[in-house]
């Protein structure tokens, strides 16, 4: 985005629907001529390959639809610290799950896209399964029974070094309740000796025990030998993913309501909630149906202040959190109205921005409202919030699901401005138009001109100007507010970029 200067924006007229209503007069043809001859008037400048690349590549449509195949589902799951978060960052081949010699820190269902041989499937790691538990850990187990249920087959791991347990007995009887196929793991096999330990698991009654070491390696390749001759080719349960369903984040400060927001929308218990702040440690990649359509969640951790004091856990949480927005295309910020807007929110709402993810705003706990809070309130989002007036706001209670369904038409609107794409004829006659109607002012006895638009991409739109020199931030921000006023973009950042370029020596 652009970066803002302290002077300030009055030296501009604020809406003007005229322009809009002149643009609509404006003939195609007519447009596309004007921006041909402009296009010939750029060869009277310096160009280099890339400009020539960005002026090609604003003429091109948007991507079609891609229909991918719903990809084979893998669930592993175990009793607490044996290894599984180790063995799912082995299989995916990279360090994502949250791994700490501390029982129980996974909680929740979490989802990776993992490839072998070519052949690509979806894991899931789950929270350690304990029978009879109470509180969280009853949560806990849950989200284990339910993987098992949305699963093409089970990854069971055991650690060998602990042999057979009581708790394993539970597990061992919950899916042999299951017709899903059920591959035993002997994880922390690290050696020789260790596999000879692992024999003793076929009295599990799940057949061939496979001695692995997550840590070091050791089995794994066998290991996905299994997993990709096991798996089904396309799966039985998962649904079908067009074109990839539309990723939605989930971003909040700590216990704004952020994991609730994602289990009503569900329609059941997805991820766990609990009062404690944080319970949220892992990205929630679910998808659910919402509004008639197919949508994939994130419910991310809560993001803290000052990363670098977090320990263990919540820094790689965190850390994850800005990745999971990275892959998402809208990001839902979640703001608890009972209490102030904090410049944590606003660091949030900041990091949609950079990331050029579009933007909706829901204010949670709305039942919760009184008058007198209600006022400050609207006090504190025109003032804080003033830079984001764009972005679609729903009032809900993730809680009891007040509003909820006002969330798909936000998110729609979001996405469909985030994907929008304006023809270069019609970005030049815009450009055209304010320009003549309010000038670049002159600056050091020299006023810069625009000489070329396009709109390079979208998601987010991003147009970029050709001129003969810098032009002032605020009048940036001036060609900003006009383009949401003729098109709209409500629920997308616009970047605009420029180009400053020197006429060719002759």
């Amino acid at each position: 985005m652009a970066q803002q200067d302290d002077r300030s924006d009055d030296d501009f007229p604020e809406y003007d629907a005229s322009l809009g209503e002149r643009l609509a007069d404006i003939d195609e043809s007519e447009a596309e001529q004007r921006t041909n001859a402009l296009r010939v008037g750029l060869d009277d400048y310096e160009l280099d390959e890339e400009d020539v690349a960005l002026l090609e590549a604003g003429q091109l449509g948007v991507d079609g639809v891609a229909y991918l195949p719903a990809l084979p589902v893998l669930a592993i799951v175990g009793r607490p610290n044996v290894g599984k978060s180790a063995l799912v960052n082995r299989i995916i081949g990279r360090r994502e799950a949250v791994v700490q010699d501390v029982p129980g820190v996974t909680r929740d269902r979490v989802s990776y896209k993992a490839e072998w041989n070519d052949k690509r499937f979806t894991l899931v790691d789950t929270g350690g399964w304990e029978p009879d538990a109470k509180g969280i850990n009853a949560s806990v187990a849950a989200q284990a029974e339910v993987a098992i249920d949305l699963a093409d087959a089970v990854l069971f791991v055991v650690d060998v070094t602990v042999g057979i347990t009581a708790t394993d007995e539970h597990v061992v009887k919950m899916l042999r309740g299951t017709d899903k196929p059920v591959i035993v793991v002997a994880n922390k096999s690290d050696d020789e000796r260790r596999d000879m330990e692992a024999f003793a698991l076929w009295n599990l009654g799940l057949g061939e025990p496979h001695p692995v070491s997550a840590l070091h390696g050791r089995g794994v390749a066998d290991l996905l030998d299994l997993i990709i001759a096991t798996l089904p080719d396309v799966s039985a349960v998962a649904k079908q993913e067009i074109g990839g369903p539309r990723r939605v984040a989930i971003l909040g400060r700590p216990n704004v309501g952020k994991s609730s927001l994602l289990n009503k929308a569900a329609g059941e218990e997805r991820v766990v909630v609990n009062e404690l702040a944080g319970t949220t440690r892992d990205p929630v990649d679910e998808q659910i149906e919402l509004g008639g359509k197919v949508w994939r969640f994130v419910d991310t951790a809560g993001i803290r202040k000052r990363v670098h004091l977090q320990q263990g856990a919540d820094f790689y949480a965190s850390l994850r959190t800005t990745a999971a927005l990275e892959k998402a295309e809208v990001a839902v910020v979640v703001l608890d109205v009972t209490e102030p807007i904090s410049v944590q929110d606003l660091r949030i709402i900041d990091l949609v921005l950079e990331s050029g993810r579009a933007l909706v705003l829901a204010y949670n706990k709305w039942d919760l409202l009184d008058d007198e809070r209600r006022r400050y309130l609207e006090r504190e989002i025109e003032q804080d919030l003033a830079h984001v007036t764009w972005a679609p706001r729903v009032n809900i209670s993730a809680r009891t699901g007040r509003h909820l369904e006002k969330l798909v038409p936000a998110l729609e609107t979001a996405l469909e401005s985030w994907d929008t794409r304006i023809p270069t004829g019609k970005v030049n006659a815009f450009i055209a138009e304010l320009v003549q109607e309010h000038p670049h002012p002159v600056r050091g006895g020299k006023q810069p001109r625009i000489l070329f638009g396009t709109q390079a991409s979208s998601q987010p739109p991003t147009f970029v100007l050709f001129t003969t020199g810098f032009l002032d931030p605020q009048y940036r921000r001036f060609i900003t507010r006009r383009l949401r006023e003729v098109w709209g973009f409500d629920g997308t950042p616009i970047v605009v970029n420029m180009r400053v370029r020197e006429k060719r020596k002759r």
